[in-house]
């Protein structure tokens, strides 16, 4: 009954239009008034230590490191180098989008950024060259959701502090993972591609392959720093994300010279409006949190789902299969922030290893980023291609069916995210 009235309310909320922040809020207070526990000042104290968390200042600085990549000439010059790379080869400009995701998911972490920068730059390059421009944006989009799960990442900082993982073992344990998801998309462009009637450019000469390098050089140099100082020691995630920032910062005033004070103005405005959104779910998910621990909720999904605990592949695959379902209705942090409590005290008790259930968990959430209705990536697709949503759908499918098959692959073979888990993190 307790998980009935939850879920209903939540549902309900959200039916009517409720904003995901407000819809969480209120099943938290329909469980406290169920429960016979409504306090204000609970309610009001949840919200406030939601937000009151240092590893989470990770996220405005992350979300800054991204607009200032996008808006300061990082995310330009790292395409331009994958054009001088791969862009002559047949299907070139789709291995493009697919190198540049991966390198620019390593400077910023956001899938919607990433997405907006990849669309609206290679996007008519690809429709020019004769490509179909449904099924360009829909590699553009699966390329972009790489981002919550190449390190550093949005969803990991948020999913580590939701279940007191540590985020520094997250990102180590998304490198291989996201890689892998990059290749699967390169396999599956290539077999749609290749019957595809599309003008090569002409190879580059190896002398602008060199000025592509020279001139991406600077941001490149992000994520080497970034990784170099997680794995060593040098800073912890979220001095990690400042870093990240600053670096983006300087790199594009003082070395790119893209940015000036009146685009400043735009960037900090624009990554702290994401950042307000949230950080606002994130605080209002501690209520429902706290009460979803009070209900006693995980042991009654615990006993739910205890013919499957002597099987933990089983039960991941009936876990993934239900973030599947949830990720087609709801967005990637919302998804986060309400299933985290309800499910890690399933994986614990059935010993399964909680960052790599996190890498599975994330790399789920994020390609429900690219599944209708909601598809928060598609959106961004379809806006910047203005094209119909409908269509970027179909063109995603194969794209997102190639991911889907990883992230399985991953739930048979656990070893290929702990072996070189274990490796970095010596």
């Amino acid at each position: 009954m307790t998980v009935l009235i939850f879920v209903g309310a939540l549902l309900a909320a959200m039916a009517i239009g409720v904003p995901i922040a407000y819809a969480l809020l209120f099943s938290g207070l329909a469980l406290m008034l169920h429960l016979d526990l409504f306090d204000a000042q609970i309610l009001a104290q949840n919200v406030i230590n939601g937000a009151d968390s240092f590893p989470l200042l990770a996220v405005p600085f992350f979300m800054l490191a991204g607009e200032i990549m996008n808006v300061g000439g990082l995310s330009k010059r790292i395409v331009n180098l994958a054009i001088a790379l791969v862009g002559h080869l047949r299907g070139g400009l789709g291995f493009v989008a697919i190198i540049a995701a991966c390198l620019m998911a390593a400077l910023s972490g956001s899938a919607v950024a990433d997405t907006a920068a990849l669309a609206a730059l290679l996007l008519p390059m690809m429709v020019k060259a004769g490509h179909d421009k449904a099924r360009a944006g829909g590699l553009i989009a699966s390329a972009g959701i790489i981002a919550p799960v190449i390190p550093p990442s949005i969803g990991f900082v948020v999913f580590g502090v939701a279940a007191n993982v540590s985020i520094g073992k997250l990102f180590m344990a998304g490198i291989v993972p996201g890689l892998m998801m990059g290749v699967s998309i390169a396999i599956a462009w290539w077999l749609v591609a290749h019957r595809e009637n599309v003008s090569l450019p002409e190879p580059t000469t190896r002398k602008e392959k060199l000025h592509a390098l020279k001139d991406s050089l600077w941001a490149l140099g992000l994520p080497v720093i970034v990784l170099f100082g997680l794995k060593f020691g040098v800073f912890t995630p979220t001095e990690a994300a400042v870093v990240a920032a600053v670096y983006a910062l300087l790199v594009s005033t003082v070395i790119y010279r893209e940015i000036g004070l009146r685009q400043m103005y735009g960037v900090f405005v624009s990554a702290a409006k994401i950042t307000a959104v949230i950080m606002f779910l994130v605080a209002a998910s501690m209520v429902s949190a706290w009460l979803i621990t009070v209900a006693d909720i995980p042991d009654q999904v615990i006993a739910l789902l205890k013919p499957f605990m002597d099987s933990p592949t089983l039960l991941l695959i009936v876990i993934m299969v239900l973030v599947m379902i949830v990720g087609t209705a709801m967005d990637m942090m919302p998804t986060i922030l309400i299933l985290t409590p309800v499910l890690m005290p399933v994986i614990k008790e059935a010993g399964i290893d909680p960052v790599y259930f996190g890498v599975l968990f994330i790399m789920n959430n994020a390609i429900g980023l690219v599944t209708p209705p909601v598809g928060s990536v598609l959106n961004v697709v379809a806006g910047v291609g203005k094209m119909r949503l409908d269509d970027v759908a179909k063109g995603v499918i194969p794209f997102m069916i190639a991911q889907f098959i990883v992230m399985f692959l991953l739930v048979l073979f656990p070893s290929i995210v702990l072996v070189p888990l274990n490796l970095l993190t010596k």
